[in-house]
Parts: C-alpha cells; sequence; structure tokens
C-alpha cells in the first residue's frame, strides 16, 4: 500500500482503534495513554483501548476538578489532566551516576540507562507547544540535556484533537491551540463513528501505512472540523498577551503582588502541573552506612523556601517575592531566555491551585493602574 502523505486524512473506525495499539506495540513502543484512576484521568501505560476513559469527561474551574460519566462511547471527551507529559520526556526523579566505597576506594558509575520507546497516546495541542517549549530549554541552548535528548529521540506522539474545552483553558490566547499543528508523527480526531488520521513524520505514516486505512471522505473530514470548532468555540477564557513583558516588568513594585501573596500558600502545586516548568534540583543521597551514594535530580519549584537558597541567605524569603518571581519568569524573562512565553494556556495551574488563584486575573489586576493612596510599605 502507498504510504499516507503527511497532512491527508485517514479514517480509522471507532471499533478499530485497538489496530493501531497493537500496531505501536508491533513497532516496539510501550503505548502510554489516558485512563481513570482515583477519580481523575491520568496517564499510564495502555494495552488494550478498554483502559482508555470511554465515556468519561471532567469538569474544571479554579481549584475544582471533577470527572463524570456520559454513558457515551467517546475515549478523548475530556480536558487536560493533573499529570502532564512532562513527566516522560523529563522525570521527575532521574538518578544521573553512583560511588561505591570499596577495598580499592571509590567506584564511579554512571546510572542513567536507555530509555524505552515510548508511544504518547493523547496529546493535545497545549502539550504539543509545552514539549516544544522544553525542546527549547533542554535542546537548543548551548547546553543540551543528553538524558532529554535520548527520552525525546524515544518517544512517538501521538496527538488527539479538542473536541472540548474547560472554563480553565485559555490555549487560543497562547496560539497553542485547540487545533494540533505540528510536533506530532500522527494525530487523531474522535467524532462519535471514528477517528480522522493525519500523520505528521515520516515514522507516523509508515505506522498508518500499516493499518490498511481508507482515505476520509468529505463528510467524515467535515465532522472532524466541526468538532475542533465545538472545542475553539468553548474557550472562554482569555489572556492578552501584547506588551505583556513589558507591562510585567514595568509593575514589579505593583500593589496586587501583596493582595496576591496573602492568597497563595506556595505549595508549588502550580510548578508541579505545569507541563513547562523545569526547575530542578540535583541532591547526593547515600545509604546508612555512606559507603554508597546516589546523585540525584528531582523536580523543585520556585515556590519552596530554600530554591533560592545561596551562600549569602535565602534571596526570596517571602510568598510575595517568589509568586513574582514565578509569574513574571513565565511570562516576560521567560521569552528574554528563550524567546517564548513559557505558558501555553492549558489551565492546569488554575484547576490544581488549591485556593484558586488564576493568573489571567492576577495579570489584569497588575495591568491596572495603582491607586495613589495605596503604601505598598516596600523599599
Amino acid at each position: 500500500m502507498t504510504q499516507p502523505a503527511q497532512n491527508e486524512m485517514w479514517w480509522l473506525p471507532r471499533g478499530e482503534l485497538q489496530q493501531l495499539i497493537d500496531a505501536l506495540h508491533r513497532w516496539g513502543y510501550r503505548v502510554v495513554g489516558p485512563t481513570v484512576r482515583n477519580g481523575a484521568i491520568i496517564y499510564d501505560t495502555l494495552n488494550h483501548v478498554d483502559q482508555l476513559p470511554t465515556g468519561w469527561t471532567d469538569t474544571q474551574s479554579p481549584a475544582t476538578y471533577q470527572i463524570q460519566n456520559t454513558h457515551q462511547q467517546r475515549r478523548f471527551y475530556f480536558n487536560s489532566s493533573p499529570d502532564s507529559w512532562k513527566k516522560f520526556l523529563y522525570p521527575a526523579r532521574q538518578e544521573l551516576s553512583g560511588a561505591k566505597l570499596t577495598d580499592d576506594g571509590w567506584q564511579f558509575t554512571d546510572k542513567v540507562e536507555d530509555p524505552e520507546s515510548v508511544a504518547l497516546l493523547g496529546v493535545r495541542g497545549c502539550d504539543l507547544s509545552a514539549i516544544e517549549i522544553q525542546d527549547r530549554v533542554f535542546l537548543r541552548g548551548e547546553f543540551v540535556d543528553p538524558i532529554y535528548l535520548r527520552r525525546r529521540e524515544s518517544a512517538l506522539i501521538i496527538a488527539v484533537q479538542c473536541s472540548t474545552a474547560a472554563a480553565t483553558c485559555f490555549c487560543t490566547s497562547m496560539n497553542s491551540g485547540p487545533k494540533c499543528t505540528s510536533g506530532f508523527d500522527i494525530a487523531l480526531t474522535e467524532t462519535e463513528a471514528g477517528y480522522c488520521v493525519e500523520t505528521g513524520s515520516e515514522r507516523g505514516a509508515s505506522i498508518v501505512t500499516e493499518l490498511a486505512l481508507n482515505t476520509a471522505d468529505a463528510a467524515q473530514a467535515e465532522l472532524a472540523a466541526a468538532e475542533l470548532e465545538n472545542a475553539k468555540q468553548a474557550i472562554t477564557k482569555r489572556l492578552d498577551t501584547t506588551n505583556l513583558h513589558d507591562d510585567l516588568l514595568d509593575n514589579l513594585e505593583h500593589s496586587h503582588w501583596d493582595e496576591v501573596s496573602r492568597r497563595c500558600l506556595s505549595c508549588a502545586n502550580c510548578t508541579m502541573v505545569c507541563p513547562t516548568c523545569f526547575c530542578s534540583t540535583v541532591n547526593e543521597v547515600s545509604d546508612l552506612n555512606q559507603r554508597d551514594v546516589t546523585r540525584v535530580r528531582q523536580w523543585d519549584s520556585c515556590f519552596n523556601l530554600d530554591f533560592s537558597y545561596t551562600a549569602g541567605g535565602t534571596v526570596r524569603n517571602d510568598v510575595r517575592s517568589r509568586y513574582r518571581q514565578w509569574l513574571t519568569h513565565k511570562l516576560a524573562t521567560w521569552q528574554d531566555q528563550f524567546d517564548t512565553i513559557g505558558c501555553t494556556g492549558c489551565g492546569r495551574c488554575i484547576t490544581w491551585c488549591p485556593v484558586g488563584i488564576d493568573l489571567t486575573e492576577e495579570i489584569a489586576a497588575i495591568r491596572e493602574p495603582q491607586s495613589k493612596n495605596i503604601d505598598t510599605g516596600l523599599q
């Protein structure tokens, strides 16, 4: 059979999605995708379509996440997960090296194992943009992270176009969705009857060739377009990015930083669920005899008190300074470092903030002129 051309649309009947999973297994991939666990839709290993969240959807708002069963047959009719795909490319905990004290002295070993091949099934537009941002951070600077590089090269990305949106989504403001336009090997658009399939790489096209699919007809393509339009129309939250960099950096002493700091718990939830945050720390972990030591890199957060600790003490020792650091870095100085904003509008930080802080509302408040009668008490 002729190999599908990139951007050509093919049709996969609903009952045949298992064929795609089986093909991925034949190609040597561990398939990771959405599944229901402990009252949430998370990402884990999939062997069968029955593990997908068939009939499940979610409701999200500031500090609120709930899933409900619609009793329909849709498998991807939900929004961003408390998980992000970041953990498969940039693990929360990564052993780097080890040292063991022997009779002949210290013996050093490399503890970074070769990554397995993983197919990420169900990546949305905002998360494709997040992966692109992390590619800039880890691969396109002066220094390349070899662990991320190897994991990235071992990953196959299967996108799923959004057909709904949560109240916390604002991807349209960030030009990251809802349509997946690039960065995928295969893309699916789910309709009631099945899936329109597109390919975005030679590897993706080779896998789709094995499925022996028919070309999507005009009616099927129209159904797919309608699903994307539904998602687009459902997005109501907005963030005006015009002059955002300067608006934030010109208001570092705005009184609203004090107001938001009284609500912020500095719990780091927002950075843990964020698909682009990349701060980490490295620790030496030893056994009780201190003869076997492992160097471990793990996620950290600028909201943690000791994150800014230096020889001279903690630089950001109050919540106000830590929240300001996070927001101004994410949306302003990230542009200076990586020529992009560090947010994709997925809304996870809004949903999973325990007190419901909405960064779009905080930015709007910071852009408001300060009352001349307000004394911030800042020097």
